[in-house]
């Protein structure tokens, strides 16, 4: 897999993450989980735990690949 590929991968691992951790939050305070009781707390922070283990490792990926590619560039000399 390209790195192209695999950023595309892990973006849209990311975005569903974050997705997932808003609707566990959501869920969280509406009515339908109050109605549920201790399954709906289940069902939300579920959602949400997921969505962090989704969103988390991507972004330390990123941040390494941006690191790796900023540390590849060649440094520009001054001209005297």
């Amino acid at each position: 897999m390209s790195d192209q590929n695999l950023i595309k991968l892990l973006r849209l691992l990311m975005l569903t993450g974050l997705t997932m951790i808003a609707l566990g939050t959501v869920l969280h305070f509406s009515e339908t989980m109050a109605n549920l009781g201790i399954a709906g707390i289940i069902v939300s922070a579920t959602l949400v735990a997921i969505g962090m283990a989704l969103s988390l490792p991507t972004k330390m990926y990123l941040t390494f690949l941006l690191m790796k590619r900023e540390t590849d560039k060649p440094i520009p000399r001054l001209v005297k």
